[in-house]
């Protein structure tokens, strides 16, 4: 069989900030995805281009030049578009944040409801995957304010990796920033990111988590950036980012 020139759409549709690339594949599935006045019934679709697709009806534009925005989140924002309880999320905050003209930016990862800190935002559904996938292995940094004992040993053990409640944890640099009595500051930076991985793994140690704050996502940190408040990533910068990282061979 000849082979077919183009990717497949939802591939195509991530990269043109529909939705990151399972969300497209759903999209497909429900039936909401057209070429033409024909429904696309598969996400292995191959097409060499959008023109024609729309979503719900709607032309879907060709992909724009990646970019990419680092975010303060300050706690009690949900990282949802919307929340059935109607509790504030992170897209109620960026309205008046991000820069005219930033279009539609999809959060890289999750920070929880009480975690505050350095949250990445692009317009790519499909960088978006490649950097929240493990087996990239970005590192991640966060500061967590705690109550309890704890050694420094004790945190060091952690570089081993650590099993809570049946979940294998890959290793995690920790260190002691500083105490006083029982509490204390600690810099966790891992690569795995899975869910609430900083606060299970404290608590595991028997340590109460106060205040954590994402401070590095890969190269990107936090600084001195407002709570808020949101910056643009220069394509410089973005540039030299993806260069670290592991080829795509999806």
């Amino acid at each position: 069989m000849p082979v077919r020139e183009g990717e497949r759409i939802a591939k195509l549709l991530a990269r043109a900030g529909i939705a990151s690339r399972r969300e497209a594949e759903r999209l497909i599935i429900e039936g909401r995805v057209k070429l033409g006045d024909e429904v696309i019934e598969t996400p292995s679709t191959v097409l060499a281009n959008l023109r024609g697709v729309t979503v719900d009806g709607n032309p879907v534009k060709d992909a724009e030049e990646t970019r990419l925005f680092a975010f303060h989140k300050p706690a009690g924002l949900l990282t949802a578009e919307r929340d059935p309880a109607g509790r504030p999320t992170i897209y109620t905050a960026l309205r008046n944040a991000l820069p005219e003209g930033a279009g539609r930016v999809m959060p890289i990862g999750r920070l929880d409801l009480n975690t505050e800190g350095l949250l990445l935002l692009t317009n790519d559904g499909e960088f978006k995957r490649r950097l929240e996938l493990p087996a990239t292995g970005v590192p991640r940094t966060y500061r967590a304010r705690t109550f309890g004992d704890i050694s420094q040993a004790q945190l060091e053990d952690l570089i081993e990796g650590i099993e809570v409640d049946g979940v294998i944890y890959g290793k995690i640099d920790a260190n002691m920033e500083r105490r006083t009595g029982r509490n204390q500051w600690i810099e966790m930076t891992l690569t795995e990111g899975k869910n609430r991985e900083v606060r299970r793994v404290l608590e595991h140690l028997g340590l109460q988590v106060s205040r954590l704050i994402r401070t590095s996502y890969g190269p990107i940190r936090l600084l001195d950036l407002p709570k808020g408040m949101v910056i643009e990533i220069s394509q410089r910068d973005l540039e030299n980012f993806r260069k670290t990282l592991p080829v795509d061979k999806s």
